[in-house]
C-alpha cells in the first residue's frame, strides 16, 4: 500500500501541501480530484520524488520513500505518467516503450503483449516518431512507457487533458483492466468528474494545498464533490 503521511511541500517560501495524507492499495484506484493550482500535480510529484516534502513521510510496500530520487522509486515499483505526457518527439513510438527498460533487469527488458491489447494502435505505429502522434496516441503512449517498467503503483495526472471522447474511453478500459488485476495500486488526478467518478474506488477532493472530502466512492456526495470543483 502507499501511504502519504502528512506531508508538506514548498515551492521556495510558498506553501504547497499542507500537512497532506492519502493513501492507495492494490487492486484499487484512489483518484484525486480538485480545481488547479491546488495541488494535485504537486501531490504526484512529491510521490514520485520530483518535489521534496519537508515534514512528513511517504512510504510504499513497507519501504520508506523518503530521500529516494526518482529513478530509485521507479526501481521499487514506481511508474510515472506526467501531465503534458513528455514523450520524446524525436523518438519512434518504440524507442519511447524502450525508454521503460531503464529500471529493469536485462531479462526483463522486452514489451508485455498486454500494451499492445490495451492500445493496439500503438502497435501500428512502433516506426512512427512521437511527436507526429496525436494527442490522444500520445497519452496512451505515455502510459504505455510507464507500464514497460512492470509497475506496482501507476500514478496519472490528468490523462484526460485535452483528449477526444473515444480515446478517454480507452484510457478508461485500460485502468479498469489494470485494477481488476488486483496487483496494481493505481492514483489517478483528474478534473474530469465523470471520468474520475466511474472509476474511483477511494477518493480525495484537494483545495488550498489540503485535502477536504475524501472516503469510498459509495460515500462520495456528488453535490459536494461537485461544488469543489466549480471555479
Amino acid at each position: 500500500m502507499l501511504t502519504v503521511d502528512k506531508i508538506d511541500v514548498f515551492y521556495g517560501a510558498a506553501q504547497a501541501l499542507r500537512g497532506v495524507s492519502l493513501t492507495a492499495a492494490p487492486g484499487q484506484v484512489t483518484c484525486v480530484l480538485g480545481r488547479n493550482g491546488v495541488g494535485k500535480s504537486t501531490l504526484l510529484k512529491a510521490i514520485c520524488g520530483h518535489q521534496p516534502v519537508r515534514n512528513g513521510h511517504i512510504q510504499w510496500a513497507e519501504k520508506t520513500l523518503d530521500g529516494l530520487k526518482p529513478f530509485e522509486r521507479a526501481r521499487v515499483g514506481l511508474g510515472y505518467v506526467p501531465q503534458g505526457r513528455e514523450i520524446f518527439p524525436l523518438l519512434s513510438v518504440k524507442e519511447n516503450l524502450e525508454t521503460g527498460f531503464a529500471p529493469l533487469k536485462h531479462a526483463d527488458r522486452n514489451i508485455p503483449a498486454v500494451i499492445f491489447e490495451l492500445f493496439p494502435v500503438l502497435k501500428t505505429m512502433l516506426r512512427r516518431r512521437g511527436g507526429d502522434l496525436s494527442g490522444g496516441q500520445q497519452q496512451q503512449l505515455a502510459i504505455a512507457r510507464a507500464l514497460v517498467m512492470r509497475p506496482k503503483l501507476l500514478v496519472l495526472d490528468e490523462p484526460t487533458e485535452g483528449i477526444q471522447p473515444s480515446v478517454i474511453k480507452d484510457i478508461g478500459r485500460a485502468i479498469d483492466y489494470l485494477r481488476r488485476q488486483g496487483d496494481m495500486a493505481i492514483v489517478l488526478v483528474e478534473q474530469y468528474f465523470e471520468f474520475a467518478r466511474d472509476l474511483a474506488d477511494t477518493y480525495a477532493v484537494m483545495d488550498r494545498g489540503q485535502i477536504v472530502l475524501s472516503g469510498t466512492r459509495a460515500e462520495m456526495v456528488e453535490a459536494d464533490v461537485r461544488r469543489r470543483l466549480a471555479v
